[in-house]
């Protein structure tokens, strides 16, 4: 469990990148926290940085969009796509629960 940041501090719309290997990037649309892989599956850039639509970010690079709910792509030229990550909120404070990569232990 890695703690991100004060859940006031990650407002509506907002989003905040945890400098992680990979890094992650975690959410806030409409009230509900999503978190996912920052780095987009067609080209390296920071879905972070993206606009962020609903529960789709759109990477800032070549305009692939991505579902926060299941890390989806929802169009090119994305075609794989990025993992989720569970998010808690304990005593007003945002954890990301990195999912295990591939082949390895949980």
């Amino acid at each position: 469990m890695i703690p991100v940041c004060r859940l006031e501090d990650l407002p509506t719309g907002g989003s905040v990148r945890i400098d992680t290997a990979p890094p992650i990037a975690v959410f806030n649309a409409d009230g509900e926290l999503y978190a996912i892989d920052d780095t987009c599956t067609h080209q390296d850039a920071s879905l972070s940085e993206g606009w962020l639509e609903g529960c789709l970010v759109e990477c800032p690079l070549h305009e692939a969009s991505f579902d926060l709910r299941t890390g989806q792509p929802t169009c090119l030229p994305a075609r794989r796509p990025v993992r989720t990550h569970r998010v808690t909120v304990e005593d007003g404070v945002v954890h990301v629960h990195p999912a295990a990569e591939e082949g390895t232990a949980a």
